[in-house]
């Protein structure tokens, strides 16, 4: 999988930019907030249709601009395929593939796969258990396009439902019958994410603690999925429960919680509520690892990512490094260049070139970035 080239229109801080892409290895070089990050967040978006900084689409906006638009187009098993986004709210987004519009987002997803690694990537462990949880989503949207709308479809069952609790909260004498109409369509929606982030994870460890072990080989490294529904999981190579075991559990819990969830007004049980926990040698990472210890687990998750979405699509996922070279020692350093193969398009932002030597930037292609523009 290839980028070779980008078009973007009001994104973020591009007024308009046209770049080229000719090798495997790009350099973005620049001084902080000067666009860097945006281009890469923008390749991003075109691979999932999410953003892993913003929270809405209307953030990606330039400032005083209605509307914003994104295209590429790329080369996908000696197929060139050309990817367009238009956002202009408050209509919908507009997508197309090959100028021929598209009506769901798994048709336009299935095109673009990349791997993000960044600064607050490093930070994946001790933040919150949101970071985590789209991170994972989004990890696992590379490999099942249709993944997103699963999870936008289970939102807004949990959005009617949480405002179905407010209206039970304020009126005691309602009917509660609806409510388990919504905790019906939650638990069969919910399931199929929580079967799906169990199967992703558990391949994932597998290639991780592989990883893991080349740079920590004393150190074992495990995961665990922490569930609201099937409550703290090993993650093993074979999942124990089927969708329809999860969504029985889901109902059991929910029924559990009924009381609760209405005094609260908040869905207490599904998968927005989950969490992960990484382990070296049985020992929570979070609370006693060190920062050494934290990023080579995340440098390990980030490399196991690039190498099963590599598997599950017979292709080559373009890897996006941001800034992240430069928070990592020599040793870890040396082994994400070196554990990056020459099939993989990479592009890597940095504030200047004095972290690679010459060998490494004989064949990379250079671009300067300044206020949104290439000098």
């Amino acid at each position: 999988m290839f980028i070779k080239s980008v078009l973007l229109r009001n994104f973020r801080n591009y007024e308009k930019l046209s770049l080229e892409f000719k090798t495997n290895r790009i350099l973005l070089v620049g001084k902080n907030a000067q666009g860097k990050t945006n281009l890469l967040e923008s390749l991003y978006y075109l691979s999932c249709l999410g953003s892993n900084r913003a929270k809405s689409d209307s953030e990606l906006i330039r400032w005083n601009e209605s509307y914003a638009h994104v295209s590429a187009l790329i080369c996908k098993q000696d197929l060139d395929v050309e990817l367009s986004v238009l956002i202009h709210p408050p209509q919908k987004r507009e997508i197309a593939v090959n100028n021929v519009k598209k009506r769901k987002s798994s048709e336009f997803c299935s095109n673009l796969c990349v791997v993000s690694f960044s600064v607050s990537d490093l930070l994946l462990l001790r933040g919150a258990p949101d970071d985590r949880r789209s991170w994972l989503d989004l990890a696992i949207s590379q490999i099942y396009p249709a993944y997103p709308d699963r999870v936008a479809k289970y939102n807004k069952i949990r959005i009617q439902k949480n405002n179905y609790l407010k209206e039970l909260r304020n009126n005691p004498t309602m009917n509660k019958d609806l409510l388990d109409v919504w905790n019906t369509q939650l638990a069969v929606c919910g399931s199929n994410i929580i079967y799906l982030r169990l199967k992703f994870l558990a391949e994932l460890q597998k290639i991780a603690q592989l990883k893991h072990s080349l740079i920590a080989n004393n150190e074992s490294l495990s995961i665990q999925y922490n569930s609201s529904v099937l409550g703290d999981l090993s993650v093993g190579s074979d999942i124990k429960y089927s969708v329809e075991e999860i969504a029985g559990y889901f109902q059991e819990k929910l029924l559990q919680r009924k009381e609760e969830e209405i005094i609260r007004s908040q869905s207490l049980v599904g998968p927005h509520r989950d969490d992960i926990s990484y382990y070296i040698n049985e020992i929570d990472s979070k609370k006693f690892a060190s920062q050494g210890q934290q990023r080579t687990i995340v440098l390990s998750l980030k490399l196991a990512e690039l190498e099963l979405i590599k598997q599950k699509i017979q292709d080559t996922p373009v890897l996006l490094l941001d800034d992240v070279l430069a928070e990592l020692d020599n040793v870890r350093q040396n082994f994400l260049l070196n554990a990056i193969g020459d099939d993989t398009q990479t592009i890597i932002t940095s504030v200047d070139t004095v972290l690679y030597d010459e060998d490494y930037l004989k064949n990379v292609e250079i671009y300067k970035i300044s206020d949104g523009a290439i000098v």
